[in-house]
């Protein structure tokens, strides 16, 4: 594949307010210096410097590389010096700018004109026999001569190489134009124009920005997402604000529009959450210094010198994390003051739990991307999908026995031995394919020089190994081989899974990374959008096309631990702090009217600002000063003004973060709605008219046994247990032909005291409420238990006696009453989950995840489907996926998945259920049929088969009606039931 670079809109309108922005060339001081810049105007102060504010992720490194060239192309200035802060983020560039997908972009734009990257690294500065010469790269910077014409020459380097004793020496065996024997007074000569990269790690009066000041640049340029702070005033009036040249960036796209207009992926935050107990554990950092951590909990601390390690304050701290001193863990965890270390978050159990969350997030984004339009005749290019794991130990990970690697290789089998099991009953061409990928996957994952995941960590720079390098080769430098299906040659490139110890935290990104799984926590006072700043970028697809929102949503699934379950909130928060307006909820602001006009006009050219004040005074929202009204009533409705306002004018809200953007899975109150497909439902009103019909249990007799029954269970010893902390381990182990899988549980204690139990009221009102039994019985048989069988060993009111008791209780209960009652109609009918009988109609839309929980974006596109597709949504693969993507033939003339409660079943243990499907079908005679499915696993539980009983009785009373019912384990006999009903 090639990457094809487009002109995308944001960034040309960034170069254009560059290009405004320049002062333009000082005609009246020309120099006829042919190694140096012309002279501009305004050169050697801040006004010819210009900001520049964009998003990670929306294109930086190829804006500040194009205006090279237009200003080249304009103005003649062929001498530009890129600063950044890393030797990663360097790399990064030099990519990007001597990539051939790169060259060939800007050739369409600028014919005949070449780009001389010089590039300086640390060793390039190093004696050789004897003498003490300049880097080639540094020569031939400086002696470029604008002679010639078609020739841009760019020198590259890091903060760190441009602030170091070599560039400033003057002591070397050479000298260079001008006779100077100095790099920095070379430089100086040439009249550079500087690009700095990333400025808030410049901020000025520091160091490095000392030292670009140092070159004498004739203009700084200043890209990045963030700048450097500055702290003016005194007292009450200090205020901290960003560091701008001019007060403000020349072009602002910021994090916020980022998002919201879809330029950036949007992200879905995940983390396992700990047991109550675990996240109790937690140590909080009372103090820290360069030489000694110490730690809290409740009253007792813990006073840990620098090598000694966590585990020696709670073996819940797993494996050998020490405090390395300067504030920071072994595992470069940076800590602070008041920070908590939760210690259930560092076991291996609990890390393998995000690993095999990760596993499978990124199979299901695999899925989708590598399916894209599956059911066409021509489909859509696939898209390959990347996964970055940020680890916290080396050896864990490159070592042959390594945890961490044992740990991935193992889960990755288990995952792909369960698809290729799945893939290999499907037929479509394109399923074929993935399967083909899949194979190759575990083909390569058992050979002994496997290529599907591969690692890249500061000490691999050092390492002699040939493998290693070839991995870090290709994870820095290879990009477009990382996005590519097949090599030169056909053969599958199955390598997806990278792993970096934080490494590639800045200056490294790939388009088609996905999913981003931390397993360890990089410290609270990094940039959250740094951190997911690796996966924002839109992705690619195998003819090297950027995938814009509209075209195909993208999202980055980022896996965290427990101790990050925050990290959601204060990414919004970033993310919203960067906004342009500040929204005064007490007065409505010029800033606040100015954007609100400019919205407006987008839609209304001729809206005003008078226009709108006058609209917010009629409404009696805002005071002659401009100020919210505290209480406004419209319509019969109080809300505040600025509540008014944001009703009335949206436009406001323009300026936050969309809440689809960024969403905390675990908490989110963002739920997506599905638009019911309104002519399909109005087909089976009828069905909806008659269920809508409330039914009252009616019990044929009341069985004098069930106070015995309730005193046996609660009197019998053997369902009282106390309880002790397990950890559960599930293996699953395929066959070597992968056609067949086991799954094996493995349980081990890791505490030896037991759970103390429930209070013995709150015990007594769960037993209550999940069982009906009377308070009082309840009380009576509990309290006689604990004074004679239990000894008062009040730990055995734990929660496995509780639900003991439950289950046994409802087990005998079911046997008793299972076929005792019958349903007798009501004279009255009730709303529905879709549907209300008074005004008969069906609602417009519903939360997606009342039809499932997981998402199929390949399903083929049915115009008799009860919902606007796609994405169809399931609960489970086998049958119900397989149902919803099934081509049924014309007779079925309306299908879809149930809500849930859209069918209100009453069952005689409380509660009501629906049925899974719902099928109208035309038979030969041409009167319609409905069919309602339960679908449900061959080795069904006893209350599934339960819920089966419950639906099957109640329907048989509605065949009068034209309904059928079909209990279902395969999607072959709902098929088989189908053909039934329509005579085939």
């Amino acid at each position: 594949m090639k990457i094809l670079l487009e002109e995308l809109p944001h960034q040309e309108e960034s170069l254009q307010a560059i290009i405004e922005s320049f002062t333009g060339l000082n005609h009246n001081q020309e120099s006829d210096d042919v190694y140096a810049n012309p002279l501009i105007r305004g050169c050697y102060t801040e006004t010819a410097n210009i900001d520049v504010k964009m998003e990670t992720g929306t294109g930086k490194t190829y804006v500040y590389t194009r205006l090279m060239y237009e200003l080249h192309k304009k103005y003649g200035l062929f001498k530009f010096v890129i600063v950044v802060p890393t030797p990663a983020i360097k790399e990064g560039s030099k990519n990007f700018i001597q990539s051939d997908y790169a060259k060939q972009h800007f050739s369409q734009f600028y014919e005949n004109v070449r780009m001389e990257l010089n590039v300086i690294n640390a060793g390039d500065f190093k004696t050789k026999s004897g003498r003490k010469n300049f880097p080639a790269q540094l020569l031939n910077f400086i002696e470029g001569s604008r002679l010639n014409s078609n020739t841009i020459e760019v020198l590259l380097i890091n903060a760190g190489m441009l602030n170091s004793s070599s560039m400033k020496n003057d002591d070397y065996d050479q000298t260079l134009i001008g006779g100077v024997t100095s790099p920095v007074e070379a430089i100086q000569n040439v009249r550079p124009i500087v690009i700095v990269d990333e400025p808030h790690r410049f901020p000025r009066g520091k160091a490095h920005y000392k030292a670009i000041e140092s070159i004498k640049p004739q203009m700084i340029v200043r890209f990045g997402a963030t700048f450097p702070e500055v702290t003016v005033g005194k007292g009450k009036n200090k205020v901290t604000k960003k560091d701008y040249y001019h007060g403000k960036p020349h072009f602002d796209l910021n994090a916020v529009e980022s998002f919201n207009s879809g330029l950036v992926k949007g992200i879905d935050i995940y983390y396992p959450k700990l047991t109550e107990e675990q996240a109790k554990n937690r140590y909080v950092v009372e103090s820290i210094s360069a030489k000694e951590l110490v730690l809290k909990q409740q009253s007792k601390t813990w006073t840990l010198k620098v090598g000694e390690k966590l585990a020696e304050v709670d073996a819940a701290f797993e494996g050998d994390i020490e405090y390395a001193g300067a504030k920071s863990l072994s595992n470069e965890l940076e800590l602070e003051k008041g920070m908590s270390l939760i210690s259930g978050t560092y076991q291996s159990s609990y890390q393998e739990l995000i690993i095999k969350d990760a596993i499978e997030k990124h199979f299901d984004i695999e899925q989708d991307n590598f399916l894209r339009d599956n059911q066409r005749e021509n489909n859509a290019p696939r898209i390959k999908t990347l996964s970055l794991f940020f680890i916290d130990s080396i050896k864990s990970y490159r070592q042959e026995d390594g945890w961490l690697k044992a740990t991935f290789e193992r889960l990755l089998k288990e995952k792909l031995a369960r698809l290729v099991l799945e893939y290999e009953f499907k037929r479509l061409p394109r399923e074929q394919e993935y399967l083909e990928f899949l194979k190759a996957t575990q083909a390569s994952l058992a050979s002994k020089n496997q290529n599907v995941h591969a690692g890249y960590f500061g000490e691999d720079r050092g390492s002699g190994d040939e493998a290693i390098q070839s991995e870090v080769n290709d994870i820095l430098n290879n990009k477009v081989k990382l996005l590519s299906f097949k090599d030169e040659n056909g053969n599958w490139q199955t390598r997806r899974f990278l792993f970096s110890k934080w490494t590639l935290r800045e200056g490294w990104d790939n388009p088609n990374v996905f999913v981003i799984a931390k397993l360890r926590t990089s410290g609270s006072e990094n940039s959250k959008i740094q951190e997911v700043g690796r996966g924002l970028r839109l992705p690619v697809d195998e003819t090297g096309h950027r995938i814009q929102q509209q075209e195909w949503p993208s999202r980055l699934a980022f896996l965290i631990g427990y101790d990050e379950k925050d990290f959601a909130k204060k990414l919004v928060g970033e993310i919203n702090s960067d906004i342009k307006v500040e929204l005064n909820e007490l007065k409505l602001s010029d800033e606040m009217i100015q954007l609100i006009v400019t919205e407006k006009q987008k839609i209304q050219s001729d809206f005003t600002d008078e226009m709108l004040l006058e609209h917010l005074d009629d409404c009696g929202i805002i005071n002659r000063k401009n100020e919210f009204k505290q209480e406004v009533e419209i319509d019969g409705v109080k809300k505040s003004g600025f509540e008014w306002l944001l009703d009335l004018y949206p436009e406001v809200n323009s300026i936050r973060l969309k809440a689809d953007k960024v969403i905390d899975i675990a908490s989110s109150n963002v739920k997506v709605r599905v638009k019911l497909k309104k002519e399909n439902w109005e087909k089976v009103k009828d069905l909806w008219r008659e269920i809508s019909t409330r039914y009252m249990i009616e019990f044929k007799r009341i069985p004098e046994q069930i106070q015995m029954v309730a005193e046996e269970v609660m009197r019998n010893v053997d369902l009282y247990e106390r309880e002790a902390p397990i950890q559960m381990k599930e293996a699953l182990h395929a066959s070597e032909d992968s056609k067949t899988v086991a799954i094996k549980e493995q349980e081990s204690e890791y505490r030896r005291e037991y759970l103390s139990g429930i209070a013995y009221g709150k015990f007594i009102k769960l037993l209550h409420q999940s069982t009906n039994i009377s308070v009082q019985q309840i009380h009576q048989n509990l309290f006689h238990m604990l004074k004679t069988s239990l000894k008062g060993d009040s730990r055995y009111l734990s929660e496995l006696t509780l639900q003991n008791i439950s289950s046994e209780f409802k087990r005998r209960f079911d046997e008793i009453f299972a076929q005792a009652y019958e349903y007798k109609k009501l004279q009255f009918q009730a709303r529905t989950s879709i549907y209300n009988p008074e005004s008969d109609q069906f609602i417009d839309d519903i939360n997606a995840e009342v039809i499932g929980t997981n998402i199929d974006n390949n399903a083929p596109t049915d115009s008799r489907y009860l919902y606007e597709t796609p994405p169809i949504r399931y609960d489970s693969v086998s049958p119900e996926r397989e149902l919803l993507r099934y081509g049924y033939n014309e007779k079925v003339t309306v299908f879809g998945k149930l809500p849930k409660s859209s069918i209100q079943v009453p069952k005689y243990t409380g509660g009501t259920t629906t049925p899974d499907f719902i099928y109208m079908i035309e038979k030969e005679d041409e009167t319609n049929v409905y069919l309602l499915v339960e679908t449900k696993a061959e080795n069904m539980r006893e209350s599934d088969k339960r819920i089966v009983e419950i639906q099957k009785k109640f329907f048989e009373q509605l065949k009068h009606q034209n309904i059928e019912y079909e209990e279902a384990t395969s999607a072959r006999q709902v098929y088989s039931a189908i053909k039934k009903l329509t005579g085939e």
